[in-house]
C-alpha cells in the first residue's frame, strides 16, 4: 500500500493532488488543512471516505475504491491548546477510516492526524496522540493501525518514539525534513505512528505550494496485529 500524507497549507496545495496520486500510484491519501467545502468526491481514482465538518481547515481521507471499501469512519476533537481556544482553527484533529482490502480479505485502519500548533506544549501533543490512538483502537479489535499527518513535533522526538514503542507502537520518520519554511523550525513534522503494519519506507517528496512537504509511506498490514484496544492505552506523558 502506498499512502501520501500532505498538509496543504490552508488548501493552497490542493491543485497538486491529482498529479501526486498519479505519479506515485497512491492507494490512500490523508490530508490536513484542506478546505473541506472545496474538495472533490474523487481524485484520480481515489474516493473520498470522509472529511471533518467542524473545522475552518480540516482533514480528509481518500482511498482507491477498486481495492478497498470504507467500512466505518470516525472523527474526533482532541484536547485543545490555548491557540485552539482563542483562534478556533480546528475542532476535529483526527479522522480515521476502517478499510476492507478486497483482494486480501482483511481490514485495517488509516487515519489523518493534525496536532496542535507549536505554540502548545509537547505534553499536550502527546496527550492528543494518546487519545487519537485510543479512539482508533475502538474502530476494530486487533486491527492494524496507521496514523499519519502533521504532528508538529520537531524536537524531542526520540523521547516520544521511546514512549510509543514501550506500548507496542512504532513511530517512523521520513528520510528528509518535511518542513523548511523557517530555518529555526525546520525538521520532521510529518510522520507515521503504527501498530500491526510493516513500514517499508517513508519518503519526503519534493516541495510544492505548501510549507510542508508531502510524505509517501510504503507499508503493508501484517498478518497478525497486536490487539489495538490493549496497545492504544499508552502513556506518553
Amino acid at each position: 500500500m502506498k499512502l501520501i500524507s500532505y498538509n496543504l497549507r490552508k488548501h493552497r496545495a490542493a491543485r497538486e493532488l491529482a498529479a501526486l496520486v498519479e505519479r506515485h500510484g497512491v492507494d490512500v491519501l490523508c490530508l490536513q488543512e484542506a478546505d473541506t467545502t472545496d474538495i472533490p468526491e474523487s481524485i484520480s481514482g481515489l474516493r473520498l471516505a470522509d472529511s471533518t465538518q467542524r473545522n475552518r481547515l480540516g482533514l480528509a481521507v481518500y482511498y482507491r475504491d477498486n481495492t478497498y471499501r470504507a467500512q466505518e469512519v470516525r472523527s474526533m476533537a482532541l484536547k485543545k491548546s490555548l491557540h485552539d481556544r482563542v483562534l478556533k482553527p480546528a475542532e476535529e484533529r483526527m479522522l480515521g477510516v476502517r478499510l476492507y482490502d478486497i483482494d486480501h480479505n482483511r481490514e485495517f485502519i488509516v487515519a489523518s492526524f493534525h496536532a496542535a500548533p507549536l505554540t502548545a506544549l509537547n505534553s499536550l501533543r502527546r496527550h492528543q496522540i494518546r487519545t487519537a490512538l485510543t479512539e482508533l483502537g475502538g474502530l476494530g479489535e486487533a486491527l492494524p493501525i496507521l496514523m499519519v499527518g502533521d504532528y508538529n513535533y520537531p524536537v524531542f522526538k526520540e523521547n516520544l518514539g521511546q514512549k510509543v514503542r514501550e506500548h507496542g507502537y512504532e513511530l517512523t520518520l521520513s528520510d528528509a525534513h518535511t518542513y523548511t519554511r523557517y530555518r529555526f523550525f525546520r525538521g520532521h513534522y510529518d510522520f507515521a505512528t503504527s501498530v500491526g503494519f510493516s513500514i517499508d519506507k517513508v519518503t519526503t517528496l519534493p516541495q510544492g505550494l505548501s510549507d510542508h512537504l508531502p510524505i509517501l509511506v510504503t507499508a503493508n498490514p501484517t498478518p497478525k496485529a497486536k490487539a489495538a484496544g490493549e496497545e492504544a492505552e499508552i502513556d506518553v506523558a
